[in-house]
């Protein structure tokens, strides 16, 4: 594959400055977060390509901190959001107040006004207050009595999920799911890890003590630009052939969507600077196409009972398409 740079590709000073960013935010949250870098590192790709993030896992894995991480990372305003069975849509979106000092009716912003917004337990609320994120999610506004109220730049919702199979939950709707740029979980760290977080003074879960190493103006910045970074065709071409055999496949009966693969190209060109390259190679849609695809990935039921999981379907994909070779022109 011959890399052919577009006039509005980002520089190597862009690259350089982006993969020094993505180290020293990595090395920030991971402060707070031990043994859990995959996790992180997917995490910032997903915010600098723009998109949010779904951490699924069991209570106490450290969900919540990785997230308060992030945000504190970046320096950005923060907001959390306790999702409860009894939230409503206004909790979350806000809502228009009358003020008897002036007789005025006034719009007062709800908790989705901020540049990371932590969705805490998302599945613990109503499909209705689910469904108030939608629009927020998808076009960066909240719409109230008619009026369209823009959140933030850049903006970022970071939830996190228990498993479904848990008292109190409630599955999110397709269409949510599909809101989500990467899904990904923390799992239980290793033992030398654990075994650090459980030393007394560890600085595990502190997230008061994690330095914030950029603004929400260079991360903004420097995310439009690497929008820029080039991906060969025949890249493109791989990508659509992963979908195509995910939605093929005789035990799926919706597929990622043409949007659920162009999110997967978006997050190649972020996770490519993150290397230090400034176009995408085959390894990078294959390192990313589980946490991009697979909660994109609805099964039938016989497939499902049958114990079938979403996550093979794609990692079966990965095996079956052959990637594309290299020029040697």
């Amino acid at each position: 594959m011959t890399a052919v740079a577009s006039p509005f590709s980002p520089t190597e000073d862009d690259i350089a400055e982006f993969r020094r960013l993505h180290r020293r935010l990595g090395d920030a949250v991971e402060t707070a977060v031990h043994g859990k870098r995959g996790a992180i590192d997917l995490v910032l790709v997903a915010t600098f390509a723009g998109g949010h993030v779904l951490l699924e896992d069991v209570p106490g894995t450290g969900k919540t901190t990785l997230a308060r991480a992030v945000a504190r990372a970046l320096g950005g305003q923060v907001r959390r959001v306790q999702f409860t069975p009894d939230l409503l849509p206004s909790d979350v979106t806000g809502t228009t107040v009358f003020d008897p000092r002036d007789g005025q009716v006034r719009f007062r912003p709800g908790p989705v006004f901020a540049n990371v917004v932590l969705a805490d337990e998302i599945n613990r609320a109503s499909a209705k207050t689910q469904s108030a994120l939608l629009e927020v999610m998808e076009e960066r506004t909240v719409t109230v009595d008619g009026a369209a109220h823009p959140v933030p730049d850049p903006f970022v919702v970071i939830a996190t999920q228990n498993p479904v199979d848990l008292d109190g939950t409630y599955r999110l709707p397709e269409a949510q799911l599909d809101r989500f740029l990467v899904r990904t979980s923390l799992g239980y760290p290793d033992a030398e890890h654990e075994i650090e977080v459980l030393r007394p003074g560890s600085t595990a879960g502190r997230v008061a003590d994690v330095p914030v190493v950029a603004s929400t103006d260079e991360a903004a910045a420097l995310a439009e630009r690497l929008s820029g970074l080039h991906v060969a065709d025949l890249l493109l071409r791989y990508v659509r052939d992963l979908g195509v055999a995910v939605r093929t496949d005789p035990r799926v009966r919706l597929g990622a969507s043409t949007r659920g693969l162009r999110a997967l190209v978006r997050c190649t060109q972020v996770y490519a600077a993150a290397q230090g390259r400034n176009y995408v190679v085959p390894s990078d849609v294959q390192r990313l196409a589980e946490a991009v695809l697979a909660h994109r990935t609805l099964l039938t039921r016989d497939a499902v009972l049958a114990g079938h999981t979403s996550t093979a379907v794609v990692h079966e994909a990965l095996e079956t398409v052959p990637p594309p070779q290299p020029d040697h022109d």
